[in-house]
């Protein structure tokens, strides 16, 4: 697999748990196209304070994530040390293989993780959390909040 070139993660700050449950109605607030026809799917890079940085949109939930890690790269912010990665489907191993590959410290997903996304965030030292709504989570990675 492509995970076999990752190292893991450098040992980041952890990400407070109720600053990564309002990421979704942080970027809400961005989605105009999802405002105006429901059909589409989100991504965005955020900081620290869960402030998003980049908040891209397409129809393919994997286009929206590429278009994210694309302006990072043109603005020389890979890797995205220290930065979330918020999707706006559920989060696949390919989701949180991005997300390693561009070196996001987390990820946060509206929908729920497939085991193998468990797996690979773990192996890779990264914060996921999934079933991101109504400021609730469930935390996957790290097995024990830190």
């Amino acid at each position: 697999g492509g995970t076999d070139r990752l190292e893991p993660l450098p040992p980041s700050e952890p990400f407070e748990l109720d600053l990564l449950a309002a990421v979704p109605e942080r970027v809400a607030g961005e989605q105009a196209l999802f405002a105006a026809t429901g059909a589409v799917h989100a991504a965005a890079a955020f900081d620290r304070s869960g402030e998003p940085l980049v908040v891209r949109e397409d129809i393919g939930r994997h286009n929206a994530v590429d278009k994210v890690v694309g302006r990072l790269l043109l603005d020389g912010r890979l890797p995205a040390t220290g930065l979330g990665l918020f999707v706006s489907g559920r989060a696949s191993f390919e989701m949180v293989q991005k997300a390693w590959a561009a070196g996001f410290a987390a990820v946060v997903a509206v929908s729920g993780p497939s085991s193998l996304a468990v797996e690979t965030a773990r192996a890779a030292g990264l914060t996921l959390a999934g079933f991101t709504r109504g400021g609730a989570l469930n935390l996957y990675s790290p097995e024990r909040p830190v």
